[in-house]
């Protein structure tokens, strides 16, 4: 596999050649000192990747980049800008350079790792990987679905099966991953796969909400501070980077983050070090970065809240939970195994759920995700007499309500009104005391209409007949 270093200083062609044939991945390093030179040989099937300096004698780097995309559009390009072009480097990312570094005084120290993640985007590419969740990813094997399945995690639907697929590769690579997904859809689960079911498994795994920590701490939360630093710090303290070292660290809410810290964000994914506050000088750290976000990061750097060139960082491998509404085959294996877990925890033993209730937990939208599933499947549990099985009328008001107002289409129209309104009909029963006359009035129906309604809805005996 073939490098291709674009540089028309041959002092710095050596530094980069030398620095890539000392990683230890074999590389066989190539040179050339013009854009019509990197032109020449990039058609040669072997160059795998090319590091393209911004500044060549017969083109700028981006006119070069246009034309090795046209001639090889399969070969990633790392583009590499003087100090302050950082707007270049932008730029190059949207024309399709796969990454960038910014010369600075060991910047040939993180370019190894940035050709591995560019290669490894390549071959997730080839493998018809679609990090957004769509698209072909081969099934899980037996041994690695069980083992999710010990992480936590209950799928049948083929768009968690694909997710559960892209951890499984994701997590044997060094690339930053960006996890995209609604609250409460469990990004913070799917992180912690990544972490375990990688080679880092045996290293810290730490987790930090951006949205938790107080702008002014954060910062020394994530980076550690200097004795003296600060009024009460008498101590210097490592921050979360040195305390994962070998590890992962997992930052949710990533979109929080003030510019100050995303700066610094950057700076740590660019050249593996950190600087703790108050201190004068960076430290190495080795560490897998894995966010999340519940926002459209896009929406933010369009509102100048999020810097793009962190995006690009961060989004290497993107992947997108989708919300339980999109999931519906996963509601009624989650909400039994929360109930098996739950009724185990509240020490109370329970027969189920009536096929009814399930059938009325999957057409619900669920907003709060599978975090609201697990929240009402306890509050179930609580109500719940002991060896009683769950009805529909236990379910929570709100989702009784929303089910009437907006009922889902996915089955037959009479059946849904049939759910709803034996819901609805044995709530305001309890609401009443069960006498008919006012349950009657407050539905707006005649007795007689009760009645016939209760018997059409099976929820009297056959053949009964109206009390006086």
């Amino acid at each position: 596999m073939a490098i291709l270093v674009v540089d028309d200083d041959p002092e710095t062609r050596a530094r980069l050649g030398r620095t890539l044939t000392e990683s230890g991945d074999g590389w066989d390093v190539r040179h050339a000192a013009s854009a019509k030179q990197a032109l020449a040989l990039v058609t040669d099937a072997d160059v795998e990747c090319v590091l393209l300096d911004y500044r060549l004698p017969d083109a700028d780097g981006l006119t070069c980049l246009r034309e090795l995309r046209r001639v090889r559009g399969d070969v990633p390009v790392v583009m590499v800008t003087g100090a302050g072009s950082e707007a270049v480097a932008v730029e190059a990312m949207k024309l399709g350079a796969a990454d960038y570094v910014v010369k600075h005084a060991t910047y040939a120290q993180v370019v190894p790792g940035l050709v591995r993640e560019a290669l490894g985007r390549r071959a997730l590419a080839r493998l018809g990987t679609d990090a957004t969740g769509r698209g072909a990813v081969p099934s899980l094997d037996a041994a690695t679905r069980a083992r999710f399945e010990a992480d936590g995690f209950v799928v049948r639907s083929p768009a968690m099966l694909r997710v559960l697929g892209l951890i499984a590769r994701a997590a044997q690579s060094r690339a930053t991953v960006l996890i995209e997904g609604e609250s409460g859809t469990g990004k913070e689960l799917c992180a912690r796969a990544l972490h375990t079911h990688g080679p880092r498994a045996a290293r810290p795994f730490l987790a930090q909400n951006c949205a938790a920590v107080p702008e002014a701490l954060l910062e020394s939360e994530l980076f550690g501070h200097a004795r003296g630093a600060f009024t009460g710090a008498d101590r210097a303290r490592p921050g979360l980077f040195e305390q994962a070292e070998g590890g992962t660290l997992f930052l949710d809410e990533i979109g929080e983050a003030s510019a100050a810290v995303q700066a610094k964000l950057l700076r740590v994914l660019q050249e593996r070090e950190v600087r703790p506050v108050g201190a004068t000088a960076a430290r190495r750290v080795d560490v897998r970065l894995v966010s999340a976000t519940n926002r459209d990061l896009r929406r933010e750097i369009d509102a100048g809240h999020f810097r793009l060139d962190l995006l690009y960082r961060l989004r290497v491998f993107p992947i997108v939970v989708p919300p339980l509404r999109e999931r519906r085959e996963d509601v009624a294996p989650l909400a039994q195994h929360f109930l098996d877990r739950l009724a185990r925890d509240e020490e109370k033993s329970l027969a189920g759920f009536h096929p009814e209730t399930l059938a009325l937990l999957e057409r619900y939208a669920w907003p709060g995700n599978v975090r609201e599933l697990e929240n009402e499947v306890h509050r179930l549990v609580l109500c719940a007499e002991p060896d009683e099985r769950i009805a529909p009328e236990a379910l929570a008001p709100w989702i009784v309500d929303d089910l009437a107002a907006s009922p889902a289409t996915a089955a037959p129209l009479r059946e849904i009104m049939r759910q709803v309104e034996t819901v609805i009909i044995q709530s305001r029963l309890r609401e009443h005391g069960y006498r008919r006359g006012a349950t009657a009035r407050s539905l707006g129906i005649t007795r007689t209409s009760l009645w016939a309604k209760l018997r059409a809805l099976g929820l009297v005996p056959p053949g009964s007949e109206e009390p006086t």
